[in-house]
C-alpha cells in the first residue's frame, strides 16, 4: 500500500511533458513553425524555441535553413529501432544461450554496448556453487571484458579512441589494461581470431570468452560470453567453449539477417 501511495503522489515533470508534446506535434507535420507549434502545445514561443534548439543540438530536430520551421530527424526512429532490435535479439538468442548453459553448466551472458560500457541484457547462471555474480541491466567496462573487446574489435582505431576518450582505465586486477594503446594492440588479435578473452582482467579468479553477434548490415551489435572460474579452466575446454560460442553467435546472427557471403 505504501508503494501505491508514493506512486499516486508523484507529479509529472512539466519540462518533460513539454518535450514530448513538441515531439508529438512535430510527428504530425512535415515541418512546422515556432508560432504554430507554440499554439498547439500551449506554451510560449520563447520556451518552445529553447526546447527546439536543444533538441536540434541533440540531433532529434532539424531546422530548415535560417527560417523558423522545424521537423523531426530520423534519430527517434534509430533509437526505437535499436530498442526493438534488442528485444528481438534476446528472444532469438535465448534458446542458444540456454542450450550452451545446459551443456557447460557455466554462466552465459548476452550483452550490448552503451557508451563505454557493456550492458547485460540476458544471462544464464552457472549450475555450480562457485559462480560469477551478475545481473541483467548491470554494466562493466568495455576495456576489461571479453564481450567489450568483441564489440570494439571491428571498429576503426579512431572510433575506438572516440568511444573511450573520456574513459578512466581502472585497474580491477593487475591484468587490467592500463590505457587505450594497450587495449588497441589486443583488439587486433580479437578481430583476427574472432573472439575475445578476459583473463582475470575484470575479476581475479574469473575467465571469460566472448564472441560477436552481427546484424543484417554486418555490424557487431552484441556479444555472447561464457564465464567460469580459473580453477575450472583447461585449454581443451577453452577450445570447446570457443567453438560453441562461435557457432551459436553465427546462428543468432543468421536469424538477425546476417549473410556474410552476400
Amino acid at each position: 500500500m505504501a508503494n501505491e501511495d508514493n506512486t499516486q503522489q508523484l507529479e509529472p515533470v512539466s519540462s518533460v511533458m513539454k518535450v514530448f508534446a513538441i515531439l508529438s506535434a512535430l510527428s504530425e507535420h512535415k515541418s512546422i513553425g515556432v508560432t504554430e507549434l507554440s499554439q498547439i502545445v500551449m506554451t510560449s514561443k520563447s520556451t518552445v524555441y529553447r526546447f527546439l534548439q536543444t533538441m536540434k543540438m541533440l540531433g532529434y530536430v532539424s531546422q530548415e535553413g535560417d527560417n523558423d520551421r522545424y521537423s523531426l530527424t530520423l534519430k527517434l526512429f534509430e533509437v526505437s529501432a535499436k530498442s526493438l532490435e534488442h528485444v528481438d535479439l534476446v528472444s532469438i538468442a535465448e534458446p542458444c544461450i540456454n542450450r550452451i548453459g545446459e551443456v557447460t553448466k557455466e554462466a552465459l551472458h548476452l550483452c550490448v554496448r552503451d557508451a563505454d560500457s557493456i550492458v547485460y541484457v540476458y544471462k544464464v547462471d552457472a549450475q555450480y556453487n562457485l559462480r560469477m555474480q551478475s545481473r541483467i541491466g548491470g554494466r562493466n567496462p568495455l576495456y576489461s571484458t571479453a564481450i567489450g573487446k568483441v564489440l570494439l574489435a571491428e571498429k576503426s582505431v579512431e572510433a575506438v579512441r572516440e568511444i573511450l576518450a573520456d574513459t578512466v582505465f581502472k585497474a580491477s586486477t593487475s591484468k587490467t589494461h592500463k590505457n587505450i594503446d594497450s587495449l588497441l594492440e589486443e583488439l587486433k588479435l580479437v578481430k583476427e581470431q574472432g573472439f575475445g578473452e578476459d583473463n582475470e582482467e575484470q575479476e581475479e579468479g574469473l575467465r571469460c570468452i566472448g564472441a560477436p553477434i552481427y546484424d543484417r548490415f554486418g555490424n557487431v551489435i552484441a556479444g555472447m560470453s561464457i564465464s567460469y572460474p580459473t580453477l575450472r579452466h583447461d585449454e581443451g575446454k577453452k577450445e570447446e567453449y570457443i567453438k560453441m560460442l562461435k557457432e551459436a553467435c553465427q546462428e543468432i546472427s543468421h536469424k538477425l539477417g546476417h549473410n556474410p557471403s552476400s
